[in-house]
């Protein structure tokens, strides 16, 4: 793959807290490689300002894999940026053009408040999940893998609902703020699953009540969250989601 460098616009968010008013500020950023990720790029760019004496950009990192969806930033208005089922740090600049003006953002979502420029406080997600409990599994030694016979269609679908990774993106792309596909994500990987089912009725109950406690908006069925989701998480999850959750009303088993 051809190698090249860029020269690029930034016109980023910065926002000292939750509290003050916020502003695009924008950047020069000169000699960017093509092959360097998105958060390189920023790393670039701070190392310059931290040299200059100015307050660098804060966004968030951890794994740099695509793996923890700390990284969560709009980037020209699109949750993790143009490719599709891919997160932040999984771009590349060889997605932009030498002499692109780009537009980087955080999440927009009363649930997740601003902390400091492209920082947003997600620990809404992390109340939904305590919410939902444990599962009354005994401990101990291992049991063999084909001990809980489980058909492979349930096992597959609770494998991927188990892919997400609760980045936020759901939430940042949908009209509404809502967090539906998160919440149907994480309740689908264990209604589906025999380990899961002593809890099911109660689990789903309590998540969709701290899901609307938190603030999250409805589902109107647009399908934006599918389409910006970086593990590709299913709207058929959601349609699980209010089958679960109908069924713990009315009592029923299965």
């Amino acid at each position: 793959m051809e190698h090249y460098n860029m020269n690029l616009t930034l016109k980023v968010w910065r926002q000292r807290n939750n509290k003050e008013k916020g502003k695009f500020e924008t950047y020069k950023v000169e000699g960017i490689s093509s092959e360097m990720s998105f958060l390189e790029m920023f790393d670039v760019l701070n190392e310059r300002l931290i040299t200059e004496g100015k307050d660098p950009i804060a966004f968030d990192h951890d794994c740099r894999e695509g793996i923890c969806g700390m990284c969560s930033m709009y980037i020209d208005g699109k949750p993790h940026g143009p490719w599709q089922a891919n997160t932040v740090c999984q771009l590349h600049m060889r997605a932009f053009k030498d002499g692109d003006t780009i537009i980087v953002e955080p999440w927009r979502a009363k649930a997740f408040p601003v902390i400091k420029d492209l920082v947003v406080d997600r620990s809404a997600f992390d109340r939904i999940i305590q919410a939902g409990g444990y599962i009354s599994v005994n401990t101990g030694n291992a049991v063999d893998a084909n001990a809980i016979p489980i058909e492979k269609e349930n096992a597959d679908k609770a494998f991927a609902a188990a892919a997400c990774i609760g980045c936020g993106a759901c939430v940042a792309a949908c009209k509404n703020s809502s967090a539906m596909l998160f919440v149907s994500a994480k309740v689908s990987h264990l209604a589906l699953l025999p380990q899961g089912d002593p809890e099911r009725k109660t689990r789903v109950v309590a998540m969709i009540n701290q899901m609307d406690k938190e603030g999250f908006g409805a589902c109107t069925n647009t399908n934006a969250c599918e389409a910006a989701c970086p593990k590709e998480i299913s709207v058929t999850n959601i349609a699980r989601l209010n089958k679960e959750y109908a069924m713990a009303g009315f009592g029923a088993d299965k």
